[in-house]
């Protein structure tokens, strides 16, 4: 069970403490130091955002509410900062504390990592600091946090349950209408990543259908057509890819700043299932075609 603490609200009156918008937080550890039942509590009402805890005392407790009641997010994604040694990530289940990641050597390891929250209540981030109080003359600044993303829905690379195999028709046809990013284009190269498990395809795109942000960029050197685009996506160490000829359409998601896979057939493998699902009225959405 959860320790007795004295829990302190991030509130306008501690406005001095903390500062908070509806996703993101940043906040001192000062009132923590002084009191070590001190457990700070922040309440942020996004699907994603970042957590900044300056001079980490004790404990910061967080919990993700998000706004959209109508819609339900089933896991919570974290990317600990890389300032978090010698802190630890715990995640909150009816009053337990779930171990989830030390930097000092703890059972997950991953830059970032995933858990389920399909419980009644809202997911808890508890984070706990790992020293002790110290007096206002020997507090060391240094800042430890995360950011955050919940999702829906999604088998995500933190390890849900990631597949390699090549996507079927249905799930192609989805992909294309409900991905973050669809650009076609061809592998370049691809840089493998052991520390991370994980594999970076650098790809020359030659039309970018949509995407969430800014993942691939416009090609501005004077030896390339200016129709060229250029992106890098991620995808799991254990899959294998390599550099294939051809043109691919890339469909996928976008997590803290990065593209990862999702479908990417050969583009004429494409064309035939489309049209195909277009004859017998089995798309899920219009796509232009050249």
């Amino acid at each position: 069970m959860l320790p007795a603490v004295i829990v302190l609200a991030c509130l306008p009156v501690l406005a001095l403490h903390c500062a908070a918008d509806l996703c993101n937080w940043t906040g001192s550890g000062f009132p923590a130091g002084v009191d070590r039942r001190i457990v700070l509590q922040v309440r942020l009402r996004c699907t994603e955002g970042l957590v900044s805890w300056v001079y980490p005392g004790q404990a910061l407790r967080v919990a993700l509410e998000p706004n959209l009641s109508s819609i339900r997010y089933n896991t919570v994604c974290i990317q600990p900062s890389p300032s978090l040694s010698g802190a630890s990530v715990f995640i909150e289940r009816a009053g337990e504390l779930e171990l989830l990641e030390t930097e000092d050597g703890g059972r997950t390891g991953r830059q970032v990592f995933c858990f389920r929250a399909d419980g009644p209540h809202s997911p808890v981030i508890y984070l706990q600091a790992g020293t002790g109080p110290q007096s206002p003359g020997t507090w060391v600044r240094r800042t430890v946090g995360f950011r955050y993303e919940l999702l829906r829905n999604r088998s995500v690379y933190g390890g849900l349950e990631p597949s390699c195999r090549p996507c079927n028709d249905t799930e192609l046809l989805l992909a294309v209408c409900s991905s973050d990013f669809v650009v076609r284009g061809y592998i370049k190269n691809v840089f493998h990543d052991s520390k991370r498990q994980s594999s970076l395809v650098e790809v020359l795109t030659t039309k970018v259908y949509w995407q969430r942000s800014g993942m691939f960029e416009q090609q501005m050197r004077p030896h390339m057509s200016p129709q060229a685009w250029h992106g890098h996506i991620r995808t799991l160490l254990q899959c294998h890819v390599k550099p294939g000829d051809g043109q691919f359409l890339f469909t996928g998601s976008e997590h803290f700043g990065e593209a990862w896979l999702g479908c990417a057939p050969r583009y004429k493998d494409f064309l035939s299932v489309y049209h195909k699902a277009r004859m017998g009225r089995r798309t899920s959405c219009d796509f232009p075609l050249d």
